[in-house]
């Protein structure tokens, strides 16, 4: 009886066999990575209350401070006049977008601490797809800003708003776009950030001005109004504020005047978001030196 002996596969033939399963299955990334986002976020319990803490203040104390001073156009339908909405209402929507803003922003600054680690080093000479690891880490950013967002939703019961299984899913899926648009926004930004400071430096002069301009604190007239249309996270407020009202009669006359379009706002949120997500794949695939600013 003759036996077969067969010779040990070579070195290369295992490297090759090794990258195969790993390059084939880039949805397991995307999901490691997401969840690794997940996990360390929730795991930071200061973390969770300052992302949605700072903005409930925000809401309760301008909506007690402004609020008698603040008038909207009262509406007529018919020739009845239709109840005004108040800056606690008013303000909801831009609370809620900040929110969004400040969670989908500062979950990016794990990608300098991951640099420092030198996880993000790990991640990079692994063989899988670049676009796998930006979507892992966009993704994870995003879902955590929407359940924040979606907590302080929750308060909107205590205000004359409409809800509804439909309105629920629509804010529901609008935050999530909107998050992975300011995900992606802050991915670009902390990329190539060798310091949390200088993060927070643009975080102070560049982010905050685009949701103040947004109209969430308050309605944009004559030059103003122009420069809000240029801002993208105009859309992004102004969509959710259609979509507190999706089930209301006579939603136009709660809403302040020359407001995007509920489509605009959908068409403009996705473009952004694809663009972001693109520009963001081909920046980690380039080489980096130094800091941004």
């Amino acid at each position: 009886m003759s036996v077969t002996v067969s010779s040990p596969p070579s070195p290369q033939s295992l490297s090759s066999q090794a990258l195969i399963p790993r390059a084939e299955r880039p949805w397991l990334v995307v999901a490691t990575l997401c969840r690794r986002e997940l996990v360390r976020f929730f795991r930071q319990r200061n973390r969770v209350v300052g992302a949605i803490g700072q903005p409930v203040i925000f809401w309760l104390l301008f909506g007690a401070g402004l609020g008698p001073s603040f008038r909207m156009p009262t509406g007529e339908v018919a020739g009845e006049t239709l109840a005004t909405v108040s800056y606690r209402e008013y303000f909801f929507p831009g609370t809620f977008s900040l929110i969004l803003l400040f969670t989908a922003i500062f979950t990016t600054i794990s990608i300098i601490e991951d640099r420092r680690e030198g996880f993000l080093q790990s991640v990079l000479v692994a063989p899988i797809s670049r676009w796998a690891m930006v979507l892992g880490k966009l993704l994870g950013g995003s879902l955590i800003a929407l359940v924040q967002g979606l907590i302080f939703f929750a308060l909107g019961l205590t205000l004359d708003l409409n809800y509804s299984p439909t309105m629920v899913l629509g804010v529901a899926a609008f935050s999530l776009l909107s998050a992975f648009t300011l995900t992606a926004l802050g991915f670009l930004i902390a990329w190539r950030m060798d310091s949390t400071q200088g993060f927070h430096a643009v975080m102070s002069v560049f982010l905050m001005p685009m949701w103040l301009l947004s109209g969430a604190f308050f309605p944009g007239e004559g030059l103003l109004r122009w420069v809000m249309i240029v801002n993208p996270m105009t859309y992004m407020t102004a969509g959710l504020r259609h979509l507190l009202y999706l089930n209301v009669e006579h939603s136009a006359a709660l809403l302040p005047p020359h407001l995007p379009s509920l489509t605009i706002c959908w068409v403009v949120t996705s473009i952004l978001a694809a663009a972001l997500f693109a520009a963001a794949v081909r920046l980690s695939a380039a080489r980096t030196t130094g800091d941004l600013l």
